[in-house]
């Protein structure tokens, strides 16, 4: 989905409670038309798991997605952004 007001942004999400998951799928399936690619590594050392979600999409979206993941319980999200 191409859009000059879209910006590329790498957001990434700690997942301290596995409860939250299926809300967390949940959500990022709202904003799959964006989604450029996911990645999700898991932590057993720490019990966590880490994810990094590449996505191309308005500033105000991606600054919303990361506002729903981070009310989730037990997770946490940041969001870098491209220059570009």
């Amino acid at each position: 989905m191409e859009n000059n007001d879209s910006r590329v942004a790498v957001i990434g999400i700690i997942i301290e409670n596995s409860n939250s998951v299926p809300k967390l799928n949940e959500i990022l399936s709202l904003y799959g038309s964006y989604i450029i690619g996911r990645m999700g590594i898991p932590y057993e050392k720490k019990n966590i798991h880490c994810i990094t979600v590449v996505i191309d999409a308005p500033q105000n979206e991606i600054n919303t997605l990361c506002g729903k993941i981070g009310r989730l319980d037990g997770i946490s999200s940041k969001a870098a952004f491209s220059n570009k």
